[in-house]
């Protein structure tokens, strides 16, 4: 999903951003957070076919929230010595 917080990206484009997903767990996942309407999938008819998925409102509602989970883990992380 932070793939696409920057704006909306290809199948392919995701793909690159996630090391060693395999094409089944993403379109898996995909769909997943399209039926949740945490992502939206537009198919353009070109030859050949262009898919874009993108975040929806409550996809970017939810990035608040990894936003705040971040901060706090960060603030709160134990630093390790060696």
């Amino acid at each position: 999903m932070s793939s696409l917080f920057f704006g909306k990206k290809r199948y392919v484009e995701i793909e690159k951003d996630i090391p060693n997903i395999n094409s089944r767990m993403l379109s898996k996942e995909l769909r997943d957070l399209e039926a949740n309407g945490i992502v939206v999938r537009k198919v353009y008819y070109t030859v050949p076919v262009t898919i874009e998925y993108e975040l929806t409102e409550s996809g970017q509602e939810f990035r608040k929230v990894l936003d705040v989970m971040l901060e706090w883990g960060l603030k709160h992380r134990k630093t390790t010595i060696g």
